[in-house]
């Protein structure tokens, strides 16, 4: 069901030959991008009209309009199961508490007497949030957008999620009753690169954002890169990625239920495992057979997604080795099954999320650790972080020097400026002073 790779005995090679011996899934946004262009495009110049008519042809429903009412919303909350509102509580108020203390502060620098440098932090001021609903419905990835915007100070959130026929054209009425929750009452029945779209050139019910987050399939993702430049995205979202760096003290119960966790995401979705112990290996290799037997979704996406060439159980000679390989890896969410998985956790560089020992599975993170679950993927933890508060901020800085503060540092900016063949720089100094270069002090 799993295919393995041995890279025990000989030494590791570094950078990208190692990241090229490693599983990863064909995902050519590239490609997308010449097929999403024509729709943005129509979204573009047809607007409202456009989104009707590509919701009928993706989503096989006529929609009256776009947006969602507030009835529509009032309506979900009321009829929400109450166990599931309970469980949507508790990941929002668990979630609140670890964003609110991302929040950043203004901070002032006095560089020399006189001159200071102030950062201050300004939340943009509207952003589209995309919430997926294609295989699966996800509030949680309501509440992951939503909370750290709205933490941020985000002023203007308006949410989209795709139109589905099953429920006569709004979205799913669990991303609705999230979105009442959280106080978000600008909601559009529109999906993939339609809705990136929207959000990026405004229609007539709903205008611009700054800024589109959110997870999503490759049509999401290569909607972003065409708009790359125009608004502000947070990632390019691939399929998502489970990695286990996992030695002889990992239960492979736990290994085997977490790997399958992932893979009920996507048939394109990555589940690896990173170890030194052969007999876990074939312990878990044994384990994935009842589970997956045991669960849904087995024959259109967990099968496919464990036998494709994404997922793999990589065996390396020692926990060193393992952590070489998942760095080079850099996983979306990495799990750390070790002896000592803590200091372990702590020696690893590229991932996106890190859970920590047995107890403390992808699944928590995914809904209720209060940690976020949009995360950087196909490798992009090496330089890339998830969704936090700091996403919705921008970092302003604010110069104010005196008079004598300028004329103690002047003789070294028309310097600068005359080094790099730019004297009207300079001069913009001079004339200050009369056009002559105050005496360093």
């Amino acid at each position: 069901m799993i295919s393995r790779i041995d890279l025990r005995g000989d030494a590791l090679p570094e950078g990208t030959a190692l990241r090229d011996l490693l599983p990863r899934a064909e995902f050519d946004v590239a490609a997308a991008l010449e097929k999403v262009r024509p729709i943005c495009e129509d979204v573009h110049h047809r607007g409202d009209a456009a989104l009707i008519d590509f919701a009928e042809r993706f989503d096989g429903v006529r929609l009256d309009q776009v947006r969602v009412s507030a009835a529509a919303l009032t309506r979900a909350l009321e009829e929400l199961d109450p166990a599931v509102r309970a469980a949507l509580e508790e990941s929002i108020r668990r979630a609140r508490i670890v964003h609110r203390a991302q929040r950043r502060d203004t901070h002032t620098t006095q560089v020399v007497p006189g001159g200071a440098v102030t950062e201050k932090w300004v939340p943009v001021q509207r952003v589209g949030l995309y919430a997926p609903g294609g295989r699966s419905v996800y509030p949680s990835s309501v509440i992951m957008n939503v909370v750290p915007a709205q933490e941020a100070g985000v002023e203007s959130v308006a949410l989209a999620s795709p139109a589905q026929a099953e429920f006569d054209g709004l979205p799913h009425p669990t991303i609705l009753a999230a979105c009442a929750l959280l106080g978000v009452d600008e909601v559009y029945a529109a999906g993939g690169a339609t809705a990136v779209a929207m959000f990026a050139y405004g229609t007539e019910s709903c205008a611009p954002a700054d800024m589109v987050t959110g997870p999503g399939n490759i049509w999401v993702a290569a909607a972003k890169r065409y708009f790359t430049g125009k608004i502000g995205i947070d990632a390019e979202a691939g399929p998502t990625e489970i990695a286990v760096l996992a030695d002889d003290t990992a239960d492979p119960v736990h290994v085997a239920s977490d790997l399958i966790s992932q893979a009920e995401h996507d048939p394109l979705a990555a589940a690896v495992l990173v170890t030194d112990s052969v007999e876990l290996a074939d312990a878990v290799e044994k384990e994935l057979e009842p589970q997956v037997a045991a669960t849904r979704h087995v024959d259109d996406r967990i099968v496919p997604a464990l036998s494709g060439k994404q997922s793999a159980i990589v065996l390396v000679d020692g926990v060193d080795e393992g952590l070489r390989v998942v760095d080079a890896y850099g996983a979306e969410h990495l799990e750390i099954q070790t002896a000592d998985a803590a200091a372990v956790a702590d020696r690893v560089r590229n991932a996106g999320a890190i859970f920590i020992g047995p107890w403390a599975p992808v699944s928590l993170g995914d809904y209720a650790a209060g940690s976020n679950h949009v995360l950087p993927t196909g490798g992009c933890a090496c330089h890339s972080s998830g969704l936090s508060v700091q996403s919705f901020l921008r970092g302003i800085h604010i110069v104010d020097y005196t008079k004598d503060a300028l004329a103690e540092v002047a003789h070294h900016v028309v310097t600068l400026a005359e080094a790099e063949d730019l004297p009207a720089h300079g001069a913009a100094i001079k004339a200050r002073f009369g056009w002559k270069v105050p005496e360093s002090k």
